[in-house]
Parts: C-alpha cells; structure tokens; sequence
C-alpha cells in the first residue's frame, strides 16, 4: 500500500469538527453559525474556533449582517475551499481505493 496519500491529507480539513463544517457547506449554499452549531450539535466556542482556522486558510468566507434586529452570521465555502475539500474527498476515495480487497 502507497502511504503517499495518507500524508498528503489536508491537516486543516481532517480534523473531525471541521470536516463536519466544510461537509455541511459543501451541501449548501451558506449556513448559519447557529445551523452549523444546532445541526452539528456542537458548542458556540468549538464552532467559532473551528470556523476562524478554516476562515484563516481561506476555506470559508464569513459574513455578518442583521435579521430582525439581531445579529446573523453566515458561513459560506469560498472558491478555495471547495477546490480543496473536492481535493481532500478525492484523496479519500483513492485511500479506499487502495484498501479494497481486489
């Protein structure tokens, strides 16, 4: 087995909180921070610290407006991160590839 692959995993994505952000995104158009919270049943804090490290890598755009007089901030994948998410799924598919009994 080439353990090429495994290496080349983007650090940024794999970890499991923001592979559940980056999932959901690549589902959608933009989301929420509290559907991305509510839906992946995670805390305000985990939420925020996973959505500034892939915002810092230029995976996500963030924008912030008001609805109904409240405060609404919004998450979307940016060019950048969907190439690279679409990237990270591809280098999943050729791990699993390489593990299957032929």
């Amino acid at each position: 087995m080439n353990p090429e692959p495994f290496l080349n995993l983007d650090r940024i994505i794999h970890e499991k909180g923001r592979l559940a952000i980056m999932s959901s995104l690549a589902a959608s158009p933009e989301l929420s921070f509290t559907e991305l919270r509510d839906t992946l049943n995670m805390t305000d804090g985990n939420v925020t610290t996973h959505i500034r490290t892939l915002q810092e890598a230029g995976y996500l755009s963030v924008a912030k407006s008001y609805q109904n007089n409240r405060p609404l901030t919004t998450c979307a994948l940016t060019t950048a991160g969907r190439k690279a998410f679409m990237a990270y799924i591809n280098l999943l598919e050729e791990i699993i590839q390489q593990t299957k009994p032929k």
